[in-house]
This record gives C-alpha cells, structure tokens and sequence, in this order.
C-alpha cells in the first residue's frame, strides 16, 4: 500500500459533492440571522459576503475557462495547441477545492480578529495603495520562495507534481493542487487583506477589489490563451517585469524550472530565475495571432440536436461535456437564455469551430452549423441551412481538408440529396464529401445476430433503409419494410438479386410486427407504436434523435457508433449521448475515409457492396464496435 505524503490530499476528498455542506453552517448563520431579524450584526454580514464572494470567484474562473474553450475566438491564439484530454479534465474534477478552503479560513479569521472587520467602509482610498503595497513587498516574494521551494527535489513529486500533470494550462488548472498547496496559496492572497484591515485602512472594495483581482489574474496567466500585445512591451519594457503572460507561465508550466513568479517578473530577474526565451515567444505568438494555424485533415460537420443539449459543449460546462449527454437538473435555470442564443445563432452566427482530437498525426476537428434540429424541418429554413454546409464545403476545399464528413440532418436526403448537391454544383472539389452512412449501415447490421430470420424496418425506404434491406435479403433475412410509398419499395426490391428478393415484404402497419422482436429504427415511432412489438424486442435505430425507451420488457439500442482508435490524443469531449472516445458512425466513417485516402466522395445513395469493405477497413484502423444488443 503506497504511504500518501502528509497533507497532500484534501480533507473532503471523499465526500463528492457533499463537500460543500462544509458551507453549511455559514448558509445557516445567515438564514437564522434573517429571521430572526439580526441580519446586521458582524457574523452575519461577512458570512453571507464570504458566501457572495465565494460564488463570484467560481463564476470569473467558469467564465475565463469557458471562454478559452471557445475555439472559434481562440484557436489562433492558444500557445500549447494540444487538446484537454479525459484525463485532465478528471484530474482538475475539483479544482474548486481551494475556494471551500479559503471561505472556512477566512470565516475563522473573522471570528478570531473581529475588530479588524466590523464597520468597514465601502471605499478607503489608503486601504487601495496599502494592499497594493502589501501584495507587491509581501505576497509577491513570499509566493516567488514558496513555489521554488516546491519545485526542490523532495517537495516536487509529492506536493507540486500533481498541477503540473494538467498537460494543457486551463484556469481552472490554477486550483488543481494539493491540500499543501491550497493552504500556502491562501496565505498569499490571505495575509494582504488581514494585515490592511487590522492596520484600519480595509474597506469591502479592498477585500472585493484584490481577491477578484489576484483571481482574473490567476486565470490570465493560467489561460493558454495570449491576448496581451507585445506592442505594450515596446512601447513599455518595464511593463514586462509587472506583469507576466500567459506565455510566460506556460513556459514555466511545461519546462519547470523558470518563470516561478506569482504576477510579477521582476522577482525572476532579481534572483536569476527568468526564462530568456519569455519574451520572443510571446512576440511570435503574439505576432502570429489572428493568422491560420494548422490546417485539419478530416472535419466533422455537425449541427445542434435540440435545446437542452446545446449545453453540451466545452465552453459552457467543460465537466458536464466531457460526460455523455444526459438532462441535469442544474441546467434549467439557463434554458431561457438557450432560446436567446438560438435567436441569435439563427440571425447572425457562422458555422464554427467547436472541438478538435490529434490522431496519428492529423488534425480533426468537429465544425457546428448553427442550426437547431427542428429548423432542419422548417421548409422556409432549407435554403439558409443548405448555404451554411455549402460554405462549410467551400471553406474547407479552399484550406485544404482531405474529407469533411455530413452528421445527421446535414446530409437529410429532402435537404441536398445527402450530399449530391453539393458535389453536382461543385464539380472540382478537392476535398472529399461524405455522409458516412456506409460504416453506419455496417455497424447496425453488424449487431444483428447471425441467427435473426426477421427484421421490422421503418424509414425502410430511406438511404440507410434502402442498404439495410438489400443487404439483409442477401443474407436470407426477411425484412418487413414499413411504408406506404409501393412505388419506392418496388424499385428497391428490383434492386435485390432475383432468388431475394422474396425476402423483401412492404407492409402498412405496425401490426405486422407484432410477432417480429428485432426492430430498425430508421423513422422516429411512438410509445403508442412501439405497443405493437412483442416482450424482448430489441430496437436498432439510425434515428435521431433516438426513440423514447418506452418499453421495459424490451431493449433499446443506442444510435450506431464505434470507438475510436486508442492512439487518439487530445479528445475531452463527448458527441451527444455517445461515451467517452466513442463516435457515431457517421463521423467514424469519414475518418476511415481520410485514413484510407480514398478520393471519391460518398453522397447520395448507398453501394450496399462496400459496406463491408468500409467495415473491414474500419476495424483495420482500430475503430472499435460498440455492440448495444445484449448478448
């Protein structure tokens, strides 16, 4: 059993979310002051703005986080260009560790030098220079030593390495420590506002103003993101020595051992710490900004489900994206201002860059069309839907991507043909248009058992029904194809070889189902509909978004997909209900397509003959099935 050094891990590691109910009793303090009517008195007033303060450094460390997750405005700007992995985010789970600790500190220095916070003004223009002064002669060098010391050979691996183990500089990664680390920081940004408010000159702008302060600050540095111009710094040269750049400490944060300072280069250069490379990298960087960087080898082009999952994203929630997608309770009180930002995507916005994964070298990415699902269905919305994945087209032919792959409602056959009128009205595209449905039919009829002698199909007469069937009925499967279109149904059943194509039954009705327990799910059906299929029926389904799982005698699968190969590096993210590393089929399927460098594009109807030639490939590369049907 490994001995874990002495106070390295935090009290409350075990208690999960339970933790904070360690700020319970500053929530009952107020809450009884209120009622009984002594709102007033010293406890009361600063426990409830130790809870006020509390909240609003969560949501400057959210906000800065989530903002540099927003690709589309930083990509251009990030200085480490990999990508936040699972495991980083898992690492950095709780990085808001140190605001509990900092609140139950501050709570106690409260309750043991109460003179020094009662009264307090709401401004004190002395109290303003003191604490500057304070943070500059006391934290700064006081914070220089201390994270030296902690990259010494015996306080490192125990006590620093941890934050140092977050590969990509985030600022939520500013509070991804140890215990040690949490109680030394606190006595940093602690001993300024108590020395200032013992001294008579603290004011609630001080304590308000310098711990905001020193936390945007944290997130500037922690950023990854360099927004400073290095014009200031010509113009200025001492300016550079008052104040570091998220360059400056993602040089410390990868090389370790320079740039130690808090805030302020100065203390580097006094004792020789200074990392000679700080200020030509952030030129270069700075220069650079705004100017493509890589070009991707396979773009994802994807489009917003509904409502709620438009909060599935990295720069809204990174914890709750990098989960696969289920409603939370927490996110109600922000659907109002979802239906806002859908106004205004709908009027104003782009297609736009949302997350990116390395694998083997090569760079993809997932582009959104900033459309929500049920406008795919509006017939006044096509032609505005149709010129944004027309752009997307154009714009990724003109960067050079090999392959950019259609999701879901993009490539709708009522839409463009599934992508043929793109590659009809652009002859001479050099990048590969592909709608993937050809590894998606492969997946689906790979989960179906050998033994399986009858199939229930609906949107039996869609691309993907169409493949499907053809191919069941080769395999002497009896397929009962759901629809009322007779003439579709026979030029499909004509396509199927002579001796199978008896195989192929077009019903009208659900009824006809009644005794067959192996459903395709390719056109959304209702509770009421699903009423028809017998106990332990299994449903297979390519619709999305996925049927309600209704039936609890029965089974559901989920949406076709596979996992991408284990070498994958930088993915933190998960695609809509899909786990972690898993893809849907659709995306997998252009990504064979890149790594094949195949040069025709796949649009428009299925050539049921290279399903199985994509499914070979595909497990070639090391994609994964992910069989939802027990077993």
């Amino acid at each position: 059993m490994l001995k874990t050094a002495l106070l390295s891990t935090w009290p409350w590691e075990n208690l999960g979310v339970f933790k904070y109910m360690l700020l319970g009793p500053l929530v009952g303090k107020v809450i009884h002051s209120r009622l009984e009517g002594d709102d007033h008195n010293l406890a009361s007033t600063w426990c409830f703005n130790i809870l006020l303060i509390s909240f609003l450094r969560f949501s400057i460390y959210m906000w800065y986080t989530n903002t540099c997750n927003m690709l589309f405005l930083t990509r251009n700007r990030r200085i480490c260009t990999k990508g936040i992995d699972f495991e980083q985010i898992d690492k950095e789970w709780n990085w808001d560790n140190f605001l509990i600790l900092q609140a139950l500190i501050a709570s106690l220095a409260i309750y043991l030098f109460p003179y020094g916070f009662a009264n307090l003004s709401v401004w004190e223009t002395k109290g303003l220079v003191v604490i500057v002064v304070l943070h500059v002669f006391v934290s700064e060098p006081l914070y220089y030593w201390m994270h030296r010391l902690l990259h010494g050979n015996y306080l490192y691996i125990p006590y620093h390495s941890f934050h140092h183990s977050s590969t990509v500089p985030q600022p939520v990664t500013a509070g991804s420590t140890t215990f040690l680390e949490g109680l030394l920081v606190t006595t940093v940004i602690g001993v300024p506002v108590l020395i200032c408010c013992l001294l008579g000159f603290g004011s609630k702008t001080v304590i308000y103003g310098y711990v905001f302060v020193f936390d945007f600050l944290c997130c500037f540095g922690h950023s990854n993101v360099e927004i400073m111009p290095h014009w200031i710094f010509d113009d200025f040269p001492f300016f550079k020595y008052l104040l570091y750049t998220p360059t400056y400490y993602s040089l410390h944060h990868s090389e370790k051992n320079s740039n130690y300072c808090l805030f302020m280069p100065l203390y580097d250069a006094i004792w020789n710490t200074l990392n000679t490379k700080s200020w030509d990298l952030h030129k270069r960087i700075s220069l650079d900004a705004g100017k493509s960087t890589r070009v991707p080898d396979f773009v994802f082009l994807a489009h917003v489900v509904d409502m709620r999952s438009s909060l599935h994203v990295p720069f809204v929630f990174r914890s709750f994206a990098s989960l696969p997608y289920n409603p939370r309770l927490f996110l109600l009180p922000i659907f109002p201002s979802t239906f806002i930002v859908m106004l205004v995507m709908w009027a104003k916005s782009k297609t736009f860059l949302l997350s990116f994964y390395n694998l083997r070298g090569k760079l993809h990415q997932t582009w959104v069309v900033p459309r929500f699902g049920f406008q795919y269905f509006l017939p006044f919305a096509s032609d505005g839907i149709n010129k944004h994945i027309e752009e997307a087209i154009l714009r990724a032919d003109k960067l050079g991507v090999k392959v950019i792959s259609l999701a879901a409602l993009n490539k709708n056959e009522a839409l463009n043909g599934g992508g043929t009128l793109f590659v009809k009205k652009h002859p001479n595209l050099k990048v590969r248009v592909v709608h993937g449905n050809t590894l998606t039919a492969a997946v689906i009829l790979n989960e179906i058992h050998e033994d399986v002698k009858e199939v229930f199909l609906t949107g039996a007469t869609s691309k993907l029904g169409r493949a499907i069937a053809l191919y069941l009925c080769r395999r002497g499967v009896r397929v009962l194809m759901l629809t009322h279109a007779t003439e579709r149904f026979q030029n499909i059943q004509s396509e199927a070889p002579t001796d199978c194509q008896k195989n192929l039954v077009q019903v009208t009705k659900y009824q006809a189902a009644r005794n067959c327990k192996t459903w395709v799910v390719g056109k959304w059906i209702t509770p009421a509909q699903q009423r028809w299929a017998p106990s332990g029926t299994h449903f297979h389904q390519f619709v999305v978004p996925p049927i309600f799982a209704f039936r609890r005698d029965c089974t559901y699968g989920d949406l076709a997909a596979m996992k991408l190969p284990d070498d994958v590096e930088g993915l933190g993210s998960c695609e809509y209900t899909m786990g972690r590393g898993i893809v849907h089929a659709c995306h997998a399927g252009g990504v064979v397509h890149s790594l094949e460098g195949w040069t025709h594009h796949e649009v428009g109807a299925l050539d049921v003959d290279r399903i199985d030639v994509v499914w070979k490939a595909a497990i070639k590369h090391g994609f994964q099935p992910v069989c939802s049907h027990p077993k």
